[in-house]
């Protein structure tokens, strides 16, 4: 089994950073292979809405001038995805919306060419996000969304996944101060091991 995760930071080593290598540490715990992405800063573009994928019935987008063909070959190839997010205006960084917007118009191609199925159908999907004062939850619904309406599964938690910042920032991992948030970070990760070893049983 394999989970490829997604770093939304521009801050490579950030909160969001630490709160994925948590998550990701558990499920290699569990004998999951696992491998971090980082979108953040990178100049990933936003959907030009060209809708060539789907006129030509490509698993892939014809612009080729940044790293999401290669972040969609990962996503193909996993059996679960991870994404995380620091909380921008109360939702995810751009490049993190682009990357949803991208690879799920692409996934949901498939529904156009006469196929039941999305590209990620099946595929267990979790997400998490640090944060300083607010809008975490909507910034995990945006990339849940990304799941649900790909046609994922999205493991159960205790609570919302996701680790505050008391310092906004001031030191580079503040949200290890928050103790509940970051249990509910390892709750994700087992709950998503759980499910995973469920699905491939």
């Amino acid at each position: 089994m394999y989970v490829a995760a997604f770093n939304g930071s521009p801050r490579k080593n950030g909160n969001t950073f630490m709160l994925l290598r948590r998550c990701l540490d558990i499920l290699e715990e569990e004998g999951i292979e696992t491998k971090l992405f980082q979108v953040g800063g990178s100049g990933i573009r936003p959907c030009r809405a060209c809708q060539a994928c789907r006129r030509n019935n490509l698993e892939r987008c014809v612009f080729t001038d940044d790293p999401l063909n290669e972040w969609l070959e990962e996503m193909k190839k996993a059996d679960g995805i991870l994404l995380g997010s620091p909380t921008y205006f109360w939702s995810v960084t751009p490049e993190m919306k682009a990357l949803i917007d991208r690879a799920g118009f692409i996934a949901r191609g498939s529904l156009r060419s006469g196929k039941t199925r999305c590209l990620f159908s099946n595929k267990v999907g979790a997400a998490l996000s640090a944060y300083y004062r607010s809008g975490s939850i909507h910034a995990i619904q945006a990339m849940q969304a990304f799941f649900l309406t790909t046609q994922m599964i999205v493991p159960g938690n205790v609570y919302w996944p996701q680790a505050q910042d008391a310092s906004n920032g001031a030191l580079p991992h503040g949200s290890d101060q928050d103790g509940d948030g970051l249990h509910y970070v390892d709750e994700l990760g087992r709950s998503m091991a759980w499910l995973l070893k469920k699905l491939h049983a």
